[in-house]
């Protein structure tokens, strides 16, 4: 009853700095707080803490924790995550005099300024020969393409996995800029302008980016990229006020996305039907528990274990500057508590909660500094995306940090510090239009200077 007590008080006081900070948590208007607090915090990692604390997990990631005390350090070091996290966001908004459901409410009305020029069109025609050379880049590269071997029947799916997400022959900056980023945003920005213009050469481009994003996001058997893809046109379709959200909606949207993973767990990984009743087991247990039991891994590890990491982790064009090799603690604690995996090559990383790694950088200092930092982060990512101008490359790039901002959350600490991908598409796709501007004003300047 205690923990449940604290857990209680915990999970409403975040409720409401939540909503103090988002001016909404209504699942009929969808935003990169509210996905933060029910997908990130509430489903991915506070559920668990108590099932955890309680000794009720019965998980078998919990179960090799050498000690006990860390299920409790871990349920109260979350509940510090759950509120701290929020009021940071509360103090921004205060500071810079952010009215969240006003600016939200307004954004969400505000019509949409296309600029359909020949030259935007020809950039965009550019973006997408990039995006889909990179995805044929993709597929030269990879030994097998895991949904293919899924369609023949193969039975070694898992090894298939990793081999293509981990041990990709080629270029990943390649494949994870222009591929699994670049091309996903093109199909909404190429949707709003086919949308709004009308025009058949736009949905040409919707027709060439669609397709290759979907492959993108399923070629690799991921149960979860295809979700978040679908999430992004949710949002896109409720921006565009194309759609509303109904009660109704989100139910009938829910039941698709229930029976599509039912489907895609007894197919891809032969998951029996019963195990989808239990809350330790198959993609429940997966939500709830095992996503947050790396964290209690990362806590016992860089505190009984091994010593803290003071740095190493963070973003290799950081540390290399120093001639210090990067080593990542969900890779590191992967290799210390699952090393028949890695030895069976069927091993990915203990990826968790943002604060497991702050964590086993620089210990307590460092979950604290880093739940106010990522708190203030994701903050000002909203309040300037909701008064930035409202127009296809904004919305789209918008919506996409929308959905991935909350994926990062549950995935690592470094990625707010210096997220290399995230920077390299906004540069892909604002530097086109900024070497057009800089070319207009030389060539007004060189006019001017000519007349006179």
């Amino acid at each position: 009853m205690f923990y449940l007590t604290i857990w209680m008080i915990v999970g409403i006081l975040s409720f409401w700095l939540f909503k103090k900070s988002a001016g909404t948590m209504s699942f009929l208007k969808p935003n990169i707080l509210s996905i933060v607090f029910y997908y990130s915090l509430f489903i991915s990692s506070f559920i668990g803490s108590l099932l955890i604390a309680l000794d009720i997990d019965r998980h078998y990631m919990i179960n090799l924790l050498g000690d006990d005390r860390f299920r409790y350090i871990g349920f109260y070091t979350i509940c510090f995550v759950m509120v701290m996290m929020p009021l940071s966001m509360f103090f921004v908004t205060k500071l810079l005099g952010f009215k969240p459901e006003d600016e939200f409410n307004a954004y969400l009305k505000k019509p949409v300024r296309v600029d359909a020029d020949k030259m935007t069109y020809l950039i965009y025609v550019g973006l997408t020969g990039l995006g889909v050379l990179s995805i044929a880049y993709t597929v030269y590269y990879l030994k097998a393409i895991p949904l293919v071997e899924l369609l023949l029947g193969s039975n070694n799916l898992a090894e298939l996995r990793i081999e293509a997400s981990h041990n990709f022959g080629g270029s990943t900056l390649i494949r994870n800029i222009f591929g699994l980023g670049l091309t996903p945003i093109l199909s909404m920005i190429t949707f709003i302008y086919g949308y709004k213009t009308k025009k058949l050469k736009w949905w040409i481009l919707f027709l060439v980016t669609f397709p290759c994003s979907v492959f993108i996001q399923v070629y690799d058997l991921a149960k979860g990229p295809i979700f978040f893809y679908t999430l992004m046109f949710i949002l896109l379709l409720l921006y565009l006020n194309i759609i509303k959200l109904t009660w109704t909606r989100v139910a009938v949207l829910g039941a698709l996305a229930v029976s599509l993973i039912v489907v895609m767990y007894v197919f891809i990984q032969g998951v029996g039907l019963e195990q989808f009743t239990a809350y330790n087991k198959g993609p429940v247990g997966r939500l709830i528990l095992t996503q947050i039991a790396g964290y209690y891994m990362h806590l016992e590890l860089f505190s009984d274990k091994l010593p803290l990491l003071l740095g190493k982790s963070m973003p290799s064009s950081i540390i290399g500057l120093y001639d210090i090799d990067q080593i990542r603690s969900a890779k590191l604690a992967m290799e210390v508590y699952f090393p028949e995996r890695v030895e069976a090559g069927t091993a990915g990383v203990l990826n968790t909660l943002f604060a497991g790694e702050a964590f086993a950088n620089f210990g307590y200092i460092g979950l604290l500094l880093g739940t106010v930092y990522v708190g203030v982060y994701i903050q000002l990512i909203y309040i300037v995306f909701l008064r930035l101008q409202k127009n296809p490359l904004f919305i789209s790039l918008f919506i996409y940090f929308t959905v991935n901002i909350p994926r990062v959350v549950v995935g690592g600490f470094t990625d707010f510090l210096l997220n290399t991908l995230w920077i390299a598409i906004v540069i892909v796709l604002l530097s086109p239009f900024a070497f057009v501007r800089l070319l207009e004003m030389v060539r007004s300047r060189w006019g001017k200077r000519t007349i006179v």
